[in-house]
């Protein structure tokens, strides 16, 4: 139980910190946050609990082809922004076409090999 408290809170810190540093200067602030720090954490931690290579290869190339569907959020929410949306439409539009193309993404990749 300790050691899932220690993993919350180091997961907590790094939101945070991300939270803090876009506040003083948003393109910092989004540096931080593009680097795959979660991943990494959770790569780590997946590896101290199953020491298992077969199960991180599977994580690690599961993780590189979801990344890919979330990266047009990042282009909708500012756009939306921009055109005068409120921030919690902006969000949640990008939210709701991560979850689609995530599902299409399910969907598609099984037929052309990509393990999803």
């Amino acid at each position: 139980m300790l050691y899932l408290a220690i993993k919350a809170v180091l997961s907590g810190i790094l939101i945070a910190a991300i939270s803090e540093i876009a506040k003083r200067n948003p393109a910092a602030g989004a540096l931080v946050a593009s680097l795959p720090l979660v991943s990494i954490l959770g790569m780590i931690w997946l590896w101290r609990e199953t020491g298992d290579p077969v199960r991180m290869a599977a994580h690690t190339e599961a993780t590189f082809w979801y990344v890919l569907p979330s990266l047009p959020m990042f282009l909708l929410i500012p756009a939306l922004l921009r055109s005068g949306t409120p921030f919690w439409g902006a969000l949640a539009s990008g939210c709701a076409l991560t979850v689609g193309l995530y599902l299409l993404m399910m969907w598609i990749g099984p037929r052309f090999g990509i393990p999803v």
